[in-house]
C-alpha cells in the first residue's frame, strides 16, 4: 500500500495498464527488474523470470535482440503460465525492434509492453519510419510503450540541434545542462510523435536514464514539470555492491520524496555468482524504508558495540530476517497486513527494551555484564523471557504464533 510522505505530494499522472499491473494514476510505485539470461534459452529465462517475480518484481523485462530471441518470447510466456507465474513481460528493443516485431506477431502478442529507445531505432528517415513501425504494432496489439532515453545512446541529430539552439542563446548553458535538456526533449518529442501516430497517451511511460545521481535528479524534475506521463526511475548503470545500492537509493529517494516516479528498477551489477533477485530486494527495501509501500516485515537490528558480548544478536537478526522472507510467500496468501509487521533484535539493555517495545515483536538480548536473560515484547508488553541454548528457535516460534494470532486470514481462506 502507498503512504504519503510528510511534506510530499505524489505527482499526478495518467494511469497505464501493463498486463495486470497499473503504473501511475496514483497507484503504488511498481518494482521491476530485468533478466540477464540469453533469451533464446527459454527454460533458463523463464526460471529467472519466475525467481524475480517471486522475489517481488511486478514487471520483468527481457532482451529481444535477434530473430531467435523474438521467437523465444511466446514460449517463455507459455512456460511461465504453466508455472503459475503471471508476471507481465516487457520486451527490450534496440536497433531492429521494428523488424522483429513485424516478423514475429506472436512475440508482440506475448509481451505486455514494449521498451523503445529513441536513440537506437535508426538514423534520419529510417529513424522516423522504424519508430513509426514499432508504434503502429503497439497500436495494433493494444500494447503500452516505455519510451526509454539513455544518455549512452542519445539521438545525435537531436543533440546537435539542441547544441545549435544553445549556441544561439544570449547566455549559452554549459555542456551538462545541454545534455540534460537533450534527454528531456528526446523523451517528450518521441512521446508526442507516438501520440500523433495513434498511440494513446494512456499507453505511454517515459524514462531518461543516466549514471550520475545529480543528473538523474535534475532530469526527472524537469521531465515531471513538463508532462503527465508516468515515469520509470533508475540509474542506467548503478554499479556493483554497496556502491550500486547507495547510488540508486541516493538518486531515487530524493525524487520519490518529491512525489516523482511511478515505477523503479535498481540496476545492480551482480557479484560473481550473485543472485539477480538482489536488485528486487533493494528496490522493495527502499520503498518500504521510505514508508511508500510494505512488502515484508521489517527487522530492526542492533549494530553492535563494546557492550555486546558476542555475534549472537547478529546471527539471530539474520536468522529472523531469512525466516520472514522465506515465510512471506505463504503468509502473503493467508494473512492480511502481515507485511506491515516490525521486529526488533537488540544486543543490550541500553536501547534493547525500548526498541523492542516500539516493534510489534522485539527481543533484547543480554549484553556485557548483563544477566543471561532475553525479554520478549509483543506490542509493547513483555510476554516472555528466554534463556539457554534455544533462544533462536523459541523466538522464531513466538513470531510465527504472533502472525497466526494477530493477522486475520484472507476471506478466501475462511
Amino acid at each position: 500500500m502507498n503512504h504519503p510522505l510528510p511534506g510530499s505530494v505524489r505527482r499526478r499522472t495518467r494511469a497505464v495498464s501493463i498486463g495486470r499491473v497499473t503504473v501511475g494514476g496514483g497507484s503504488p510505485v511498481v518494482v521491476q527488474s530485468m533478466t540477464n539470461t540469453d533469451t533464446v534459452d527459454v527454460v533458463r529465462t523463464a526460471i529467472q523470470c519466475a525467481e524475480l517475480a517471486r522475489a517481488g518484481s511486478e514487471l520483468v523485462r527481457i532482451t529481444v535482440n535477434t530473430p531467435e530471441a523474438a521467437a523465444a518470447v511466446a514460449p517463455i510466456r507459455a512456460q511461465l503460465d504453466r508455472m503459475g507465474v503471471d508476471v507481465p513481460l516487457i520486451g527490450d528493443f534496440h536497433y531492429n525492434g521494428h523488424r522483429l516485431l513485424g516478423e514475429r506477431p506472436e512475440c508482440a502478442e506475448a509481451l505486455a509492453k514494449f521498451r523503445i529507445n529513441p536513440g537506437n531505432v535508426g538514423h534520419g528517415r529510417k529513424r522516423d519510419e522504424q519508430f513509426a513501425q514499432m508504434i503502429e504494432i503497439a497500436c495494433k496489439y493494444g500494447k503500452p510503450v516505455r519510451i526509454g532515453v539513455n544518455w549512452g545512446s542519445l539521438d545525435q541529430d537531436l543533440l546537435a540541434r539542441i547544441m545549435d539552439e544553445n549556441a544561439r542563446r544570449p547566455e549559452p548553458r554549459d555542456a551538462v545542462a545541454v545534455m540534460r535538456e537533450a534527454m528531456v526533449a528526446s523523451a517528450l518529442e518521441s512521446a508526442a510523435r507516438a501520440e500523433a501516430i495513434g498511440l494513446p497517451g494512456e499507453r505511454i511511460v517515459l524514462s531518461c536514464k543516466v549514471s550520475g545521481v545529480q543528473d538523474l535528479i535534475a532530469i526527472y524534475r524537469e521531465l515531471s514539470r513538463r508532462c503527465d506521463y508516468p515515469l520509470h526511475l533508475g540509474l542506467t548503470e548503478a554499479g556493483m555492491g554497496s556502491k550500486g545500492i547507495v547510488a540508486s537509493t541516493a538518486a531515487m529517494a530524493v525524487l520519490l520524496q518529491e512525489g516523482i516516479g511511478d515505477t523503479i528498477r535498481v540496476s545492480l551489477t551482480p557479484e560473481p555468482g550473485g543472485r539477480r533477485t538482489q536488485e528486487v530486494v533493494v528496490a522493495q527495501e527502499m520503498l518500504q524504508t521510505m514508508g511508500l509501500r510494505a512488502f515484508t516485515p521489517m527487522v530492526v537490528a542492533c549494530p553492535g558495540c563494546g557492550r555486546t558480548t558476542s555475534t549472537f544478536f547478529q546471527e539471530l537478526a539474520q536468522s529472523i530476517q531469512e525466516h520472514v522472507r522465506q515465510s512471506m510467500p505463504r503468509w502473503r496468501t493467508e494473512y492480511d497486513g502481515v507485511e506491515n509487521m516490525t521486529l526488533a533484535v537488540m544486543g543490550c539493555v541500553v536501547n534493547g527494551p525500548g526498541e523492542s517495545k516500539h516493534a510489534n515483536i522485539g527481543i533484547s538480548l543480554p549484553g556485557n555484564g548483563e544477566a543471561p536473560a532475553a525479554p520478549v515484547f509483543e506490542d509493547g508488553v513483555k510476554t516472555a523471557t528466554l534463556r539457554g541454548q534455544h533462544i533462536a528457535e523459541e523466538f522464531t516460534a513466538i513470531v510465527d504464533a504472533y502472525v497466526t494470532r494477530t493477522y486475520r486470514r484472507r476471506l478466501a481462506d475462511r
